[in-house]
């Protein structure tokens, strides 16, 4: 099995690596540095027996490049047009409905 190797993919390369988890378990995990991301560091998936250069290097660029799309991606909205409004409880001013059962 490969342990480490580096590769170019159009301007950025890439540095990966088989690392076992922090954790205290065996598994290994194929990490990898981006040149254009020093900063951060990605583990997306375990290191595996058949596991070649070729087929790392396919996986890890899917991989960035979906990251990289999910990331130029607007924030979703979480407004919405009609809305429905507030029952009169939360209205400033209105007892809760604890309160106001307990008046009576």
């Amino acid at each position: 099995m490969i342990e480490s190797f580096e590769f170019v993919d159009g301007d950025r390369t890439f540095t990966c690596s088989i690392e076992k988890t922090h954790s205290l378990g065996t598994e290994k995990w194929w990490w990898f540095r981006v040149s254009s991301d020093r900063h951060n560091r990605y583990a997306p998936f375990r290191a595996a027996a058949g596991d070649t250069q070729k087929s790392v290097k396919v996986r890890i660029v899917a991989y960035y490049d979906a990251l990289l799309a999910a990331r130029a991606m607007p924030a979703p909205s979480y407004w919405r047009r009609g809305a429905p409004a507030k029952p009169d409880a939360a209205k400033p001013g209105a007892p809760a409905p604890a309160a106001a059962a307990a008046a009576k």
